[in-house]
């Protein structure tokens, strides 16, 4: 963990830093948002951004967005900084932590972040024939190509297999391939210098570089262009990158895992993915099998899911009952661990008894959660009979409102556990929640319990 610490508050913060780097995080000052961003653009990176209420939040998120720098922020300040502590959840802070600090509320954020990204939670044989796999080669440099559905797990594999490693001491530097635009994306891999293009205020050091020394994973490399794959080949074959601009070539230490859930082979077959790409990626693939197949796991997974959102929202730990138990193992989980995540979540929040029962475990539209048990037919008959009923004379952004602010409400304003219920990202939400609040329309903040809007 990559703790970046922005600002100085009598010394406070020099408490937090002493109890984030018992924690064992990895902790860089910065006294001001502009030595921040140097130190952000000179790769020396971070896994969360810890920043005092009375700098400039705003303005430091508005340059990370311009800059393409993608960290989550949490703000901190004296108890009594109720404004300044609102100010900085609308400008976008994730969080909002009192000072002096908490060593078990420094602790629960950092885990938060970190959380349970380097453990990989599994019981059934199928998984663990891959952990073993993953395990003999991870001493290795060789590059390793992790397939799979979507939700089954790739990046997680990917970080214990990073965990388990030589270079498990430097940085684990993870890039979407599929999420940043096109003509962002070789950039973000290799960096840029001062005026490359419109919007280089300064040299940037792209993600090649950040990892040195470590391991850099290509999350969903299949979706890169094939303009780009070519500079990615050359990358790894010479472990040599050239910055966007840049006239000096660049030499990195580093090991190349990638993710993907097409089948690569066929996407060679079709043109869209560089063969010579594909086979310096696929030195070894770790293929982890669908939860469907592996359903030993499905219980193992949602009592660990069960008991980190209890902790998470500070609810008391529920079982989940027999019956809910049968309702998990039938489900075929189409959206594999992520959507079976999502469901005991949702759970763990909506369940009012001694036990997670199978109601609560059912999606808010009655189907059972992870998928239905009827036909599909039958399913969106249902479906489309239910949402008639309930949303008619509504307009589909009303709908969209009213969903966002009422699980925020069961999150107690929790915005990234509300962002992880609703499947999209915290940057989404925090943008919707913007337009809400300037339209006058009341928004939960963090501690908030709120009913349904009518």
């Amino acid at each position: 963990m990559r703790l970046l610490i922005i600002g100085t508050l009598n010394g406070q913060l020099t408490a937090a830093t002493k109890i984030a780097m018992d924690r064992g995080a990895k902790v860089t000052h910065a006294p001001a948002i502009d030595n921040a961003m140097k130190d952000l653009r000179s790769g020396r990176g971070a896994d969360l951004i810890m920043v005092e209420v009375s700098q400039d939040i705003a303005s430091l998120m508005q340059q990370l967005e311009a800059e393409h720098i993608h960290v989550p922020v949490v703000a901190c300040g004296v108890e009594n900084d109720a404004k300044a502590a609102v100010a900085a959840i609308q400008a976008g802070a994730k969080e909002y932590i009192p000072l002096p600090p908490d060593p078990e509320l420094i602790a629960a954020v950092l885990e938060a972040v970190a959380a349970d990204s380097n453990a990989v939670i599994y019981r059934d044989e199928k998984m663990a024939e891959v952990i073993k796999l993953a395990d003999q080669i991870a001493g290795s440099d060789a590059s390793i190509l992790i397939t799979g559905e979507s939700g089954t797990g790739k990046e997680v594999m990917a970080r214990h297999v990073h965990q388990k490693s030589a270079r498990s001491a430097k940085a684990f530097i993870s890039i979407n391939c599929a999420a940043i635009p096109e003509n962002l994306l070789e950039s973000e891999l290799f960096g840029h210098e001062k005026g490359a293009f419109t919007g280089a205020i300064a040299r940037r050091i792209g993600k090649f570089e950040e990892a040195d020394g470590g391991t850099l994973l290509l999350d969903e490399i299949s979706e890169m262009d094939a303009r780009l794959q070519a500079k990615l080949l050359r990358a790894i074959q010479e472990r040599v990158i050239d910055r966007v601009g840049g006239s000096t070539p660049v030499r990195v230490d580093i090991r190349i895992l990638a993710t993907s859930n097409r089948d690569l082979h066929a996407a060679v077959r079709d043109g869209s993915f560089r063969e010579d790409l594909l086979y310096r990626l696929n030195v070894v693939n770790l293929k982890i099998p669908p939860l469907r197949e592996r359903p030993t796991d499905i219980l193992e997974l949602a009592d660990h899911f069960a008991k980190k959102f209890a902790e998470a929202n500070g609810i008391a730990r529920k079982g989940i009952s027999a019956d809910a138990r049968k309702q998990l193992l039938a489900s075929p989980w189409p959206g594999n661990v992520r959507e079976l995540e999502n469901t005991i979540h949702r759970a763990v929040l909506l369940s009012s008894g001694a036990e997670i029962d199978a109601e609560a475990i059912r999606a808010p539209d009655g189907a059972p959660g992870g998928g239905a048990l009827h036909d599909p037919a039958t399913q969106a008959a249902q479906t489309a009979e239910a949402v008639s009923r309930s949303l008619v004379g509504m307009t589909v952004a009303e709908v969209e409102r009213d969903l966002i602010i009422d699980t925020l409400g069961h999150c107690l304003g929790n915005r990234t556990h509300a962002a992880n219920i609703l499947g999209i990202s915290i940057r989404t939400l925090r943008n919707k929640l913007k337009q809400y609040s300037e339209a006058g329309i009341e928004v939960p903040m963090p501690g908030d319990a709120r009913i349904a809007m009518g």
